[in-house]
This record gives structure tokens, C-alpha cells and sequence, in this order.
């Protein structure tokens, strides 16, 4: 009767966690039912759920908590009681066929995942996981809904092989995947073949949905098969570049486009690929089906792939090459992949047929061109979706269609100079007329964007072929055209503009400055020819004039506007990087105290840090300069100043400056390498305004809008980046600006702490977030080596003490999970450990045991992470710290210095009294990998283990730590080759990865 009760509530639990509409109820639930999940006794009580429960979400808790219990790394069930598992859950499949279609698919989860964890479990030398073929082979053999079920197996078990899970190491994932792709892969794969055959050879009825389900299952099941990861490369499925599948040699009989082309010789090839080319041909012929969008999509990807894998060369000599191509214009504004590859291989084309691209180029450019053009007037009539929201979408079209633009490029230009001058002509008289419809501008502008977007996009092209004078004399015309609408339209900004069309304008002069700009282009080109003769433009310093006006009018005009205002900034982040000589030159130009009107606060950063690069060269060590240049920022430092001496000031206003001046100020910092430079900086702001960011962190702590743009700037400030923090013998900065970052971290750390329970949802934009950059800071700035650390104790100043005791609290908040779950948390720490290991052991040392214990577990678990830099930290620090015990031990017994003995002392007797911190487990490892080999294998093995240690003396002396490096590549090698070929040291391998 408790059990049945007990029961009963579980199947509360789970309607009041699926169904409820009460937050509290349902957070109540997820509570009590993850209790239950860490139960002793839910393995028995999702046995009861599954045989009686009377509900489906009771069903799906069960398979939820099974397959939670199976992954567990820690404490895993038995191999016993996982086979029992895979059995019961393979009958309850099979007895239940009316099950919610959400329960069959954890049901199926739930095998899938005991099979992969188990594929190398032995029992009585069978591998009983692996028989997964007869493990379906009722379900296949019975009704069509349990035929689904076992195809369904299958599909979800080659997903589940084919995903690594961060939970286990991915040298045991790639080793199960092989297995798996050698022993059973090619098997499942020509059993789907096999009954989407048996299925063909029916009469099907798509419209009954049993059938209409095996049908799609099968072909999910061919495709998870076809889409595995074959040689662990986990290629971006999203994109079409370098999609090759990498089949191995004993697939050659499976028909696939994408397949890889040294699986075929040369004779085979050909003739597979004249099977796919005819079988295009044949869809081409009957496009009746291609109506459907979504086969229509894969179409275009087939014919995509082709090219991606197979050369021009060989495509032009399949039998009747010229036919199969006189299909695709009708639409090959959707095949610009396609057209793409074919025209960039036209220089490599050593084939004797004729590739008949300079027909089918033009046709192709003209068809994408004029269908965007005439998209424009039905958008706008019908309200539709713009594709020129899309900038991505934008941008991947004009990067394909640069290439196939300048195949046959006269045609090209000639085409683009009609259109341009055609709607640049209707759209001057439109606005020169007084009674011009709105609509009627709106289109031109439309078809306007249009051009200047496809005519950047073909002059980037030129990249892709050998340009000729007159190539460079077409380019010419086409931007002549597009400099002469930009003087109209900019004519007209203060009554009104066109956002699309001047980001149009920002993407032509992005492809212009890479092409056409820099010391890699002739000044004598005929671009500049035309230029001159058009626009009196002579040179490239009068376009680079060009480039300066149009930024100072967009910051002018568009500083509302971030979209513009972001790629105007980018251009001039762009042209400070790669010219800022000349435009130090232009710098008074830039309106630096008024025209830039941002409202963005990111775009202000990148604005002031451009600004700062195009200072650094222009002021050498001229301090009243840079006193002119700052005279903004100091005006808006002393209204904060200001405000804060008063009990009533608008804190919203205050807020809303710092904020601004802050990020200023980081873009400055970011762009002052230079030691000159970042001491004028640096004596600008400390001692005067450092107190406003440090009581900005004190009011507002809680406000992550306000103490992040703050901490960032301390965080710059103290980054030794091209050693510009370089201070006098005699001068206190370092240590001045160590104080600061100490009181900051302190203040903030402090304060923050005192939040309480903050929303998971929540928990990184308030806390983790703020505190991660406080790692950062602290980072930078112990290992920027312009700090003597050893003064602080010394002269009793506890700015060191409370900067580092403040980490620690920090530390101990944030629970280890979250340490690996927020990618920029971990990196932070992780980085900020290393340094403390190094520099700081006498801190670490000194530490209670249970944050010992809590550094050292947050270590083990980062040496699993998948990210290598938090993999290598957690190495570097964990070589730190027992390189101190070592040191420590060493010295045991003999005469230490006072003051070390109290710490050392307490460190290494934490170390005796908690042995579980760092365990020797190489006795143990190296029995076990002994005695699981073969008899006649073992001596070898124990060979190894003592060529480990050949010549490794007790010292950690560089030659010494090279030595045993060399030593374990040796004994990796030698033990990798006595492990193949054996079945007995499975487990034992899986060890050592």
C-alpha cells in the first residue's frame, strides 16, 4: 500500500509539472520529482510507473529518470541491471503499441542511450549490446506501427553514436563511434536501403498515415546513416562547403552524390556521375514534383553537391552535357552555388569539350538581377517579406554571384550600366516632380539598393579572375554611377533617407576599399582614369577624402541608427587599421565633439577606439593635443562628478553619461598600445576620476547595465597589453593601480553577495556575468608584471589580502556546474587560476580545507571540459600546485624561513588528512591495465610501465620533466600498439584515454 501511494503521488507530481498553469505548482513538482530522481529507490519506482501508471507523463518521468540513471558517470548500475533495462524496455516497445508517441520516443531514447554506453561491455566475451539488428527484427516482422518503432530504433541509436555528449570523454565517444561505423553501420544502412525498396515495389497509400509515417522514418533512418561522421571531423551540415561524406571503400556499391571521389577510380567515376547527371536530367524533364518547396530545395542542393565534388573537366564530358543545362535558367536565382563553382573552375578546365559557361553565365546574372528587381514593386504592393531584411541571406547570394558576375563580364557591365542608369534617371525625376507617389520612390530606391549591392559585389569579384585595363575601366563606370547617387542622396539627408539603400552604399565601399585601395593596386589603373575624367577624383588619396566625408555624414545623420552606424564605424575601423597615416591627417574632420551623434553604446566604443588608433599617430608626446581630444570626456566625467556631490541628482541622467563615457573610454584604452600614449591615459584618469567609477560601483552595484561597462574599462585599463604598462623605478603607479582594482573587486564583490538566490534564468546576467569579468581584472592584473606583490605584506597593506579573499568568496558562490556551463565564466577562472597557482601558492596553501577541496574538484572537472583552454589551465595549475606539495615534501627536513613554515606545514597536513584530494592512482591503473591482457601480453605490458620511469630522477629540473615527456610518447606508442588486436584490454583502454 506505501508503494501504490507513493505511487499515486508521483502521478500527482507529474500532471501538476506538464499541465499546471501555477508557477509555484509546477516549480513545487520539478522540485519533489528531482528529489526523486536522486532517491535510492527510483530505479524500483520507474518500474512501477511503467507497469501501472495510469497516465503518459508518469510513463515519460520513468524513461526520463531511466536514462538519467544509465548516463550517470559516478556510482553506474551494474551491466546486469542495464541488460535487464534494454530488455524490459525492447518488450514494453513491443506489448504497447498504443503508447503517446512522446513515451515511445524517450522509450527509444532511453535503449539507444544503454546501447551506447554499453557497445563495449562484456559478458561471457559477448558484446551484449551490440545485436541491435535482432534486437528490432520482431518489431520489423510485425504490424506496420511496430515496424516504425524498430526503424525508429535504429534511426535514434545512429544519432545517439553520432552525438558526443559533454558528460564523457570524447576519446571514448570517437572510439565507440568507429566501432560502431565498422561493425554495424553499413549493416543498418543496407536494411534501410533494402525496405525503402520492398516499399517502392507497393502500391503506397501517403495518405494513410501508418504508411506515410515508415516511409518518412525509413528515409530519416538512410539519412542519419548517410549523415554520420565517418572519420570524426563533425562537418557544419548547414553549409554546403567541403560536404563530402566520407564513406568507407566497402560502401562503393551505395549511389550518393556527395560520396568522396577517391572512393571511385577514374572509369568508375565517370560512369557515376553520367547516372546522377541523367537522373537530374530526367527530374528536369517532368519538374511536376519540384513544385513542392521542399523538394525543390534539396533538388537545388543536389545539383550544388555535383560541383562541390566533381571538376568542370569532368562534368563537360558526360554524355550530352550541352542538354542538361538548358533546364536551370528558369530559376537559377536559386542555384547561385551551382553557378558559382562552375564559373570559378573555367580557368582550370584542361578538358577538350567545350563548357559552354560564356552562354549560360550572362543568362544566369541576368535572370538573379532583374528577378530582384522586379521583386521589389510586388514586395512593396503586397506587403511581403523584403529579402533585404535578411542581410545574411544578402550577403551569401552577392558573394556567389561576384564570382559567376565576372565570367563574361562585358555582358555583366553592359547589363548593370542600362539597369542603373534606367532607374537612376526615373528616380531623379520622381523627386524633382511635386506630385511623385510615395510607392513610386519607394520602388526606384528599392531597385536602386539592389544595384549597388550586386555592383560592390561584382567588383569584389574581381579577386576570382585575372583582371584586364578594360575590366578595371568597366569598374570604373559602374562607380562612377554609384558615387554620383550617393552625392544625390546625401544631398537629401536632412529632409529624408533611405536605410537600406545606405547600407547598400556601406557594402559597396567595403568591396571598393578591398579591391581598389592599398599599396597592391596600380595608381595608373583606369579605374582611376574614369574617375578622373567623371568626378575629377585623380587619386586614391581623393577617394580616401571620399571615404572620410561619408563617415562624417553618416555619424551625422544615422547615429540613431545602429545598423548604419555599426558598418560606418566598421569602415573606418577598417581603414584606421589599414591607413591611418593618411587619415590622422583628416582627423579634426571627424567632428569628433559634435557630429558623432551615436546612440548606441557599443558603437561608441568602436568609434573611440577608431579615434584612439588614428590619435596614437598623430600625437607622438603632444599632451595638449590629447588634453583637446579628451575634453568631451572630461567635461562628462565632471557632470557625473557633479551630480554625485548632490543628495537629489537625476539618477537616470547619471547613469545614461557614465554608461556612455565609460565605453568611450574602454575604446580609447583598447587602442592605446603604445606606452606614450596610455600614460597620458592613465595620468588623465588616476588620481581625478578614478573615485567616480569606484562610487558608480557602490550606487549600482545590483545594475549589471552600469557596473559592466565599468568593470570592463578596469578590466582594460590593467591589461598590460603590448607591454604599455611600463612604469618608472621609482614611480608607485603599479602598486596605485593595483589598489584601485582591489577596492573596485572588493566593493563590487562584496556587494553583489548580498543579492540572495537569484533566478537560474536569471543568475548570469545579474551575478555570473559581473563576476567573471572580476576574474578577468584580476588576471590581467597579476600577471602583467608591473606589480612587486611582495610590498603589500611587507608594509602591512592588505589591498593584495582583500583582492584575493574576495575571489575566494566569489568562488565559493557559484556552484561547479555553472563553472563549465557559461563558456566566458570558465574561461575567466579557469585562466585566474593558473595565475594564482603559479604566483600565489603560499595564498592557496593557506586556504580552509573545504576550499581546497572545492579548487581541486573544480579542477578535476575542468580536465573533462570541452574547451581546450580550460583544459590546459586546469593542467597547467593542477602541474602548479603539486609541484608546491613536492617542494614542500622536499624540504620536510630541513631548516625553512618562518613566517613559510605555518602555511606549508597547514597545507600539506590538509593533503594527510583528506588523502581523497589528490589520490595515487598509478599503482592501482597500472595493475589493472597488467592483468587485463592476455597471459602472454602482460610481461610486455609491465615492460612498459618500467621503461616509464627509466632515467626520471627526484628533481622537477627541466631536463628531467623533457625526459619523462619523451619517455610517456614513448609509452603511449608502444602500449596503443600491444593493446590492438585485443579484446581483453577494451575497459583498460577506455582507462587510459
Amino acid at each position: 500500500m506505501v508503494g501504490l501511494r507513493s505511487l499515486a503521488q508521483l502521478e500527482i507530481l507529474c500532471k501538476q509539472l506538464y499541465e499546471t498553469t501555477d508557477t509555484t505548482t509546477r516549480l513545487q513538482a520539478e522540485k519533489a520529482l528531482v528529489e526523486f530522481t536522486n532517491s535510492p529507490d527510483c530505479l524500483s519506482k520507474c518500474q512501477l510507473l511503467l507497469e501501472r501508471g495510469s497516465s503518459s507523463y508518469s510513463q515519460l518521468l520513468a524513461a526520463t529518470c531511466l536514462s538519467k540513471l544509465v548516463s550517470r558517470t559516478s556510482n553506474p548500475l551494474p551491466l546486469e541491471q542495464r541488460i535487464d533495462i534494454r530488455n524490459y524496455v525492447l518488450n514494453y516497445l513491443a506489448t504497447r503499441p498504443k503508447l503517446a508517441a512522446f513515451v515511445t520516443q524517450a522509450l527509444i531514447q532511453l535503449y539507444a542511450r544503454i546501447t551506447k554506453l554499453g557497445w563495449f561491455d562484456c559478458q561471457k566475451e559477448d558484446y551484449v549490446f551490440r545485436n541491435v539488428i535482432v534486437d528490432v527484427t520482431r518489431f520489423l516482422q510485425d504490424s506496420v506501427e511496430n515496424c516504425i518503432i524498430g526503424v525508429t530504433i535504429l534511426s535514434q541509436l545512429t544519432n545517439e553514436i553520432n552525438q558526443a555528449d559533454s558528460t564523457h570523454p570524447l576519446t571514448k565517444h570517437r572510439k565507440i563511434a568507429s566501432s560502431f561505423r565498422d561493425s554495424s553501420l553499413f549493416d543498418i544502412f543496407t536494411l534501410s536501403c533494402n525496405l525503402l525498396k520492398q516499399a517502392s515495389g507497393k502500391n503506397l497509400n501517403l495518405n494513410d498515415e501508418s504508411q506515410h509515417g515508415l516511409l518518412m522514418q525509413l528515409l530519416k533512418l538512410a539519412h542519419n546513416c548517410l549523415n554520420f561522421d565517418f572519420i570524426g571531423t563533425s562537418t557544419d551540415e548547414s553549409s554546403d562547403d567541403l560536404c563530402t561524406v566520407q564513406i568507407p571503400t566497402s560502401w562503393r556499391s551505395v549511389q550518393i552524390a556527395s560520396v568522396r571521389r577517391s572512393l571511385f577510380n577514374n572509369a568508375e567515376r565517370a560512369k557515376f556521375l553520367s547516372h546522377l547527371v541523367d537522373g537530374v536530367k530526367r527530374i528536369l524533364e517532368n519538374p511536376q514534383s519540384l513544385s513542392d518547396p521542399n523538394n525543390y530545395h534539396e533538388f537545388c542542393r543536389l545539383l550544388a553537391r555535383l560541383k562541390s565534388n566533381y571538376q568542370l573537366g569532368e562534368l563537360v564530358k558526360v554524355e550530352n552535357y550541352p542538354e542538361h543545362w538548358e533546364f536551370a535558367p528558369n530559376s537559377v536565382h536559386y542555384l547561385l552555388s551551382l553557378w558559382q563553382r562552375l564559373a570559378a573552375s573555367v580557368p582550370y578546365v584542361k578538358a577538350t569539350e567545350p563548357h559552354m559557361l560564356e552562354t549560360y553565365t550572362p543568362e544566369v546574372t541576368k535572370a538573379y538581377i532583374t528577378s530582384r528587381l522586379e521583386s521589389v514593386h510586388i514586395i512593396l504592393r503586397d506587403g511581403l517579406e523584403d529579402p533585404l531584411d535578411d542581410a545574411g541571406l544578402v550577403q551569401q547570394q552577392l558573394d556567389q554571384l561576384s564570382t559567376i558576375g565576372r565570367c563574361e563580364y562585358e555582358k555583366t557591365c553592359a547589363l548593370l550600366v542600362q539597369l542603373f542608369d534606367q532607374s537612376a534617371q526615373s528616380y531623379q525625376e520622381l523627386l524633382q516632380s511635386t506630385n511623385s507617389s510615395t510607392i513610386d520612390i519607394a520602388v526606384q530606391e528599392g531597385r536602386l539598393t539592389w544595384l549597388v549591392y550586386i555592383i560592390g559585389a561584382v567588383i569584389g569579384g574581381r579577386v576570382s579572375f585575372a583582371s584586364t585595363d578594360e575590366q578595371d575601366a568597366m569598374d570604373g563606370e559602374l562607380v562612377c554611377r554609384v558615387l554620383q547617387l550617393m552625392n544625390l542622396t546625401d544631398s537629401r539627408l536632412a529632409q529624408a533617407g533611405n536605410e537600406k539603400l545606405e547600407l547598400a552604399m556601406l557594402s559597396f565601399f567595403e568591396q571598393f576599399r578591398k579591391i581598389y585601395i592599398g599599396d597592391q593596386v596600380q595608381k595608373s589603373s583606369k579605374l582611376y582614369r574614369r574617375l578622373s575624367e567623371v568626378l575629377g577624383l585623380n587619386d586614391e588619396t581623393m577617394v580616401l577624402s571620399v571615404f572620410i566625408g561619408k563617415i562624417i555624414t553618416n555619424l551625422k545623420y544615422w547615429g540613431q541608427c545602429e545598423p548604419i552606424t555599426s558598418k560606418t564605424l566598421q569602415l573606418l575601423n577598417d581603414l584606421s587599421i589599414g591607413y591611418p597615416s593618411f587619415y590622422s591627417d583628416h582627423f579634426s574632420f571627424l567632428g569628433v565633439n559634435n557630429q558623432a551623434n551615436l546612440s548606441d553604446m557599443r558603437c561608441r566604443t568602436t568609434f573611440y577606439t577608431a579615434l584612439g588608433r588614428l590619435l596614437m599617430v598623430d600625437l607622438g608626446e603632444d599632451e595638449d593635443q590629447f588634453e583637446q581630444f579628451m575634453l568631451p570626456l572630461t567635461a562628462a566625467f565632471e557632470a557625473v562628478a557633479q551630480m554625485f556631490s548632490t543628495n537629489t541628482f537625476n539618477e537616470q541622467e547619471a547613469k545614461r553619461t557614465l554608461v556612455g563615457l565609460v565605453r568611450d573610454l574602454r575604446g580609447i584604452a583598447f587602442a592605446f598600445n603604445a606606452k606614450t600614449s596610455f600614460m597620458m591615459l592613465f595620468d588623465w584618469i588616476y588620481p581625478s576620476y578614478m573615485p567616480i567609477l569606484q562610487r558608480a560601483i557602490e550606487l549600482w552595484y545590483h545594475v549589471p547595465a552600469c557596473t559592466t561597462p565599468v568593470l570592463k574599462l578596469m578590466a582594460e585599463l590593467v591589461h598590460n597589453r603590448s607591454q604599455r604598462l611600463q612604469f618608472d623605478v621609482s614611480s608607485p603607479n603599479g602598486i596605485l593601480l593595483f589598489r584601485e582594482t582591489s577596492k573596485m573587486m572588493t566593493t563590487y564583490g562584496n556587494r553583489i553577495l548580498t543579492l540572495g538566490e537569484v533566478p537560474k534564468d536569471q543568475v548570469y546576467a545579474l551575478k555570473l556575468k559581473g563576476i567573471s569579468i572580476c576574474f578577468s581584472m584580476l588576471k590581467a592584473v597579476l600577471s602583467g608584471n608591473y606589480v612587486n606583490f611582495g610590498v603589500f605584506r611587507l608594509y602591512g597593506d592588505d589591498a593584495l589580502d582583500n583582492a584575493l579573499q574576495t575571489f575566494i568568496k566569489l568562488l565559493l558562490s557559484i556552484p561547479h556546474s555553472d563553472l563549465l556551463d557559461y563558456p566566458k565564466l570558465s574561461q575567466s577562472y579557469y585562466s585566474l587560476l593558473e595565475v594564482l597557482t603559479q604566483d600565489h601558492m603560499n595564498f592557496i596553501a593557506s586556504l580552509e580545507p573545504h576550499v581546497v577541496m572545492y579548487i581541486l574538484s573544480s579542477i578535476s572537472e575542468g580536465l573533462t571540459a570541452l574547451d581546450t583552454m580550460v583544459c590546459t589551465g586546469c593542467c597547467s595549475s593542477l602541474d602548479h600546485i603539486v609541484t608546491y606539495l613536492f617542494k614542500q615534501l622536499s624540504r620536510s627536513t630541513k631548516k625553512r624561513v618562518a613566517p613559510m613554515a605555518q602555511e606549508s606545514d597547514r597545507f600539506l597536513h590538509i593533503m594527510q588528512q583528506h588523502p581523497e584530494m589528490i589520490q595515487q592512482y598509478f599503482a592501482d591503473l597500472r595493475n589493472s591495465i597488467v592483468n587485463s591482457q592476455p597471459p602472454e601480453k602482460q610481461q610486455a605490458m609491465h615492460l612498459c610501465f618500467e621503461n616509464l620511469m627509466e632515467g626520471i630522477e627526484r628533481n622537477l629540473l627541466t631536463k628531467n620533466r623533457d625526459r619523462f615527456t619523451q619517455n610517456l610518447s614513448v609509452f603511449r606508442r608502444e602500449v596503443n600498439d600491444s593493446m590492438k588486436n585485443s579484446t581483453y584490454g577494451v575497459n583498460s583502454n577506455d582507462m587510459m584515454s
